[in-house]
């Protein structure tokens, strides 16, 4: 008797994915690949930085790397994901992920260390839009798609948590080098579930890439972060740095003169010029700018000032992640009351007055007396913005530009990291040295000191400066209210 040949479901078949659920925790797993890497380098930084003697000027390399490859590809990623295979795109991601981070691991001096920092970007940038992807089309019940999105959502938040227990664990007690060996085994344990757990989709119809616009656009901004950090070393008006700036003008010109002729754009203008989707990314980035800043500064100068021990550090930012939390879950309940402006112009002030107290730093500052209270309100007012945020920039999309709107929330925010990380660690750079040039008299032997901290307390009155933009922006553009919150059907769900 002949047998059945076993039917296995795909999307567009009737009734639901089996297999939906386990489906959901290989993308969780991924998920938290991604986001434990963000948050687990800022721990292994000062430690990473003595071992393989990267210089002031050129540690936040370590950090822009990444966050500019991931950034500046997000966009071309998703367009992949969906022309390729989503399921064959989310693997290629992993693997690429796994072997970046092993090399990096390996790493013997700064050049491949921020090689590697800058393929995991590019990898990273497969994998997070093909994991939305792939949710979308598994979960097709709207009920569950919202739980989906939901354990989507709150693994993004609590993932960072996580990342930095483990980064300091893992520094402590093992070698920083762990921060970037733990995603191998990660990424193939998800790899082997993916495998049978996970169906492949694929856009149909025309199917271009703009491969000019991801070019131009990367290399613009790569010229930017290099003429930042070469202005740490040489000065702003430097031959060794002027031309940097040069290029990335006309490079980042030449980006938008594409997208307007290109028939297949990476970024469509019309998703740009709604007034309140503008705002939302123009303030992402300018929240970017701020909030990378404060990660990247408070590492250094918890470990090397404060003489925590990575696991300690890690356990200092904690309050960081609680005040996100408390603050999400009340902007959620009052977004559908009072409309997204008031919470996103509030928290942004709030934001502004928390990096603002972190510049009473001293070498001797307590925890409690100066850290603590300015991260409460900082990652309070954040998680206001935030919220509403994420709805404001895909305001009116539509079905067709839904998944740039979405990806465009993530690539303002990283890009803004990739260029506050780089900007403001020249300006500590350059205020620690003019500081310590006029204060030796004073401080003596311990001018080195002194100086360095007046460096990054110089750098959070630079990001209040772009937190109270966000402020300003938000209140000028953002215009949406409480009731055009809900898309009409066939919009925007993510």
């Amino acid at each position: 008797m002949a047998k059945t040949k076993k039917h296995h479901w795909v999307p567009g078949d009737e009734g639901l994915d089996p297999n939906r659920w386990m489906a959901l925790g290989v993308i969780a797993i991924a998920t938290v690949m991604i986001v434990l890497d963000a948050s687990i380098i800022n721990l292994a930084l000062p430690s990473a930085q003595k071992a393989l003697h990267i210089s002031n000027a050129n540690r936040q390399w370590v950090v822009t790397a990444y966050s500019l490859t991931f950034g500046s590809l997000l966009l071309l990623g998703g367009r992949i994901a969906d022309y390729v295979g989503r399921k064959k795109v989310f693997i290629i991601g992993l693997l690429g992920f796994a072997l970046a981070s092993a090399i990096g691991g390996f790493a013997t001096n700064q050049g491949e260390l921020f090689a590697m920092r800058g393929l995991q970007g590019a990898f990273g940038a497969l994998l997070a839009p093909s994991s939305l992807s792939l949710l979308n089309v598994t979960f097709t019940v709207p009920k569950e798609r919202a739980k989906a999105f939901g354990v989507y959502g709150g693994i993004s938040g609590g993932g960072a948590a996580i990342g930095l227990i483990m980064g300091g664990l893992l520094t402590q007690y093992a070698n920083w080098r762990w921060c970037l060996f733990v995603n191998a085994p990660i990424a193939l344990i998800a790899v082997l579930l993916a495998i049978p757990n996970l169906h492949e989709s694929k856009a149909k119809g025309d199917n271009k890439y703009d491969v000019p616009g991801a070019v131009t656009v990367t290399i613009g901004l790569v010229s930017l972060v290099y003429g930042f950090s070469q202005a740490a070393t040489n000065g702003w008006a430097n031959i060794h740095t002027y031309p940097y700036f040069i290029g990335a003008l006309v490079f980042i010109l030449a980006f938008f003169a594409l997208e307007a002729k290109h028939s297949h754009p990476l970024l469509p203008m019309r998703v740009l010029t709604e007034r309140n989707r503008g705002g939302s990314y123009i303030g992402s980035l300018l929240v970017g700018v701020g909030l990378f800043a404060m990660f990247l500064f408070l590492s250094i100068y918890m470990q090397s000032f404060l003489h925590y021990s990575p696991v300690r550090a890690g356990v200092a930012f904690l309050p960081f992640t609680a005040g996100i939390i408390v603050g999400a879950g009340i902007a959620s309940q009052l977004l559908p009351k009072i409309g997204p402006r008031p919470l996103m112009v509030v928290g942004m002030l709030l934001a502004t007055v928390g990096i603002l107290l972190f510049s009473r730093l001293t070498p001797t500052s307590s925890y409690t007396g100066v850290l603590l209270a300015p991260m409460l309100i900082m990652s309070f007012g954040c998680a206001l913005y935030f919220i509403p945020n994420a709805s404001t920039g895909l305001h009116n999309s539509g079905e067709h530009d839904a998944g740039v709107a979405s990806a465009m929330i993530n690539t303002s925010q990283q890009i803004g990291g990739s260029l506050g990380a780089a900007l403001l660690n020249t300006i500590a750079i350059s205020s620690a040295a003019a500081f310590a040039k006029g204060h030796f008299v004073k401080y003596g032997a311990q001018t080195n000191i002194y100086a360095q901290v007046h460096g990054f307390t110089t750098t959070f009155k630079w990001g209040a400066v772009f937190l109270f933009a966000c402020a300003v922006i938000s209140a000028l553009m953002i215009n949406v209210g409480k009731d055009s919150l809900v898309e009409p059907e066939g919009g925007a769900l993510i």
